[in-house]
């Protein structure tokens, strides 16, 4: 009998350490997260760590291991499994001992929850409460899930000895093949788009396919930000035989880490889509995926095997949180930043903690620092920044480039570089150099700040948890790199986990500020902003199609506007803040209206 979710939030993944080691912190208490599997440096460094703090046998794996990347995260995986299923076994024994533990426990679950009434009425009814509360316990909880987290674009080729390593030897490959051959039940979350040849990747696992109780030891997830990419990507996993269970929509712009802008599409016409379109995604795929297992002459399920709808972005109050869930039937809302000042919860060292506790909205903002050449969300006054300030008043641009994750760029050298590297930002500056003559001061201070602002993500993502648990940090200092969303601005406190689920369940309110906009108007407000940038920097010719994608861009969030004042109309949710919201509305439709659109001027 599969068992029912304890929680209707999860904790997504956050940088590279930030949620690393999150479900040994409470996948025990039935809470899911995601753990990042990029950087199998700081993974074989956490393994160490916990490994010496359970008092399990630890023996490194070196980079003189062949496979050294996948086995390190198959090792690590492996670990943590271990480690959640022996303090859940504990958990469970301390709910069986005591009915404190058991009403502790109560006041974290949701109070929507069947399973947090059975307590209740076990612990109402006091007769032979340990034999019944063992059985209840028993076929009730479950530990929350160990999710892994891939960005399919991290898909650097490698080598040795300068020559080109098979194709399986890829960074993203190497990380599939590492969760694929551990012992974890659980799901791999694919983020930042389509990789086709990672896609295929899946079929060599057998994990992915289902079993004769049509169930599958491994899932799918695929983070998308509309509809559109969700059924391109989930057909095409289809035509692979492979089903995707669950499909977790993220805000375009009200997120933390990278940003990727739709056009012009926001979050609650999104959400209506798939809810309305749902059982097309089903049956499109089931059709597909059926058809290529009678190819492949594996077992074939009868029915569409289940899927899930989740969302995350921007999420900050008790009934944001049951709106979306009520209003749009998804199964589950993700709570990333919020949780960043939750010590239980996640890696994250003192100072930077502190940092978060006192940005304001100005601090955070939607930078050109990652060498992805995404926008990334980030925040102001971080180590990192201070340190590669530093570097460039000395005229010493540029990160040593330690791990080499995101070298992919190939201008200079076949095997890529980042563009985070010094090795990189010499050859810019160099070039930008021999071109000063040509340019306006201005024009030359924008074209140097476009090429230093890059900050190298691989060591500011993952020394949080080094810092956290005294683990020592070799080579050029690089500090913290942290990548909140904006909704961080309202969150301003430490806050205990048990006060972190109250706030997400309504049965508290942990919000010192009553300036947090509305979660729909934030998100709002951000792609006006935007979309004015976009037009406002735009530079050289512009072309048919770069209009083209400006109106419709803007079409999308007049159309968007219009969806939630019909949505608001009858006013069920948001009362207090309705006339507001809906003066929110009409504002940056105003904002929106004054934004000019260029027009191509005929030769």
């Amino acid at each position: 009998m599969t068992k029912l979710p304890l929680h209707t939030f999860h904790i997504p993944v956050m940088g590279l350490a930030y949620t690393i080691d999150s479900p040994i912190r409470v996948a025990q208490y039935g809470i899911s997260s995601v753990v990042s599997i990029a950087d199998d440096d700081l993974i074989e460094k956490m393994r160490n760590f916990y490994s010496t703090k359970f008092n399990i046998p630890y023996e490194e794996i070196t980079q003189k291991f062949h496979d050294y990347r996948a086995e390190r995260i198959t090792s690590y995986l492996n670990l943590v499994d271990k480690i959640v299923k022996e303090k859940f076994e504990s958990f469970k024994t301390e709910l069986i001992e005591s009915k404190a533990a058991v009403e502790n426990y109560i006041t974290m679950l949701p109070n929507t929850s069947d399973i947090k009434k059975g307590f209740q009425s076990l612990l109402d009814d006091g007769i032979s409460f340990k034999e019944n509360i063992q059985n209840y316990i028993e076929s009730h909880l479950s530990p929350g899930l160990i999710d892994v987290n891939i960005m399919t674009k991290l898909d650097k080729d490698n080598f040795e000895k300068n020559e080109q390593l098979p194709i399986e030897f890829n960074d993203a490959h190497a990380a599939l093949r590492g969760f694929a051959k551990s012992n974890l039940e659980s799901s791999v979350v694919l983020s930042a788009g389509m990789n086709p040849r990672l896609f295929s990747y899946f079929e060599n696992f057998s994990d992915f396919f289902p079993n004769l109780n049509n169930e599958l030891k491994k899932k799918i997830i695929l983070k998308v930000s509309d509809f559109r990419s969700a059924m391109i990507q989930g057909n095409f996993l289809a035509k692979k035989g492979l089903w995707v269970s669950e499909y977790r929509i993220e805000s375009g712009l009200n997120c933390g880490g990278h940003a990727f802008a739709t056009d012009g599409l926001l979050l609650g016409p999104i959400l209506e889509e798939f809810k309305q379109k749902k059982d097309q995604l089903i049956q499109s795929a089931h059709e597909l995926m059926t058809k290529v297992l009678q190819q492949k002459q594996i077992y074939v399920p009868e029915n569409p095997l289940p899927l899930k709808i989740t969302v995350q972005g921007g999420v900050g109050t008790a009934e944001e949180h049951e709106f979306l869930l009520e209003n749009y039937k998804v199964d589950s809302v993700g709570w990333g930043s919020p949780f960043l000042l939750v010590p239980e919860a996640t890696s994250v060292d003192k100072e930077t903690r502190e940092l978060l506790m006192n940005a304001k909205e100005e601090d955070l903002y939607l930078s050109h620092i990652s060498p992805l050449g995404v926008p990334f969300n980030t925040l102001r006054g971080t180590t990192n920044e201070i340190l590669k300030q530093k570097r460039i008043d000395q005229n010493k641009a540029g990160s040593s480039c330690p791990k080499k994750f995101l070298a992919l760029s190939k201008e200079y050298d076949p095997h890529g570089i980042c563009t985070a590297s010094k090795k990189f930002q010499d050859h810019k500056l160099e070039e930008l150099e021999n071109v000063k003559n040509t340019m306006s001061e201005q024009a030359f201070e924008k074209a140097k700040f476009a090429i230093t602002e890059k900050s190298c993500l691989c060591v500011g993502l993952a020394n949080a948890s080094y810092l956290e648990n005294d683990i020592k940090i070799k080579g050029q200092a690089q500090g913290v790199v942290i990548c909140p969303g904006p909704n961080m601005a309202y969150f301003d406190q430490e806050v205990s986990l048990a006060d972190m689920l109250g706030h997400i369940y309504g049965n508290k309110s942990i919000l010192r500020t009553d300036n947090r906009p509305n979660l729909f108007v934030k998100e709002l407000k951000m792609y006006v902003d935007y979309f004015r940038n976009e037009i406002e920097n735009s530079s050289g010719e512009i072309t048919n199609s770069q209009l083209k994608k400006w109106n419709t861009f803007k079409a999308n969030i007049l159309e968007g506007i219009e969806y939630y004042n019909t949505l608001f109309s009858p006013a069920l949710y948001f009362k207090e803040d309705l006339n507001k919201i809906k003066k929110d509305f009409e504002f940056y439709k105003l904002e929106l209206s004054k934004i000019q659109i260029p027009i191509l001027e005929l030769a």
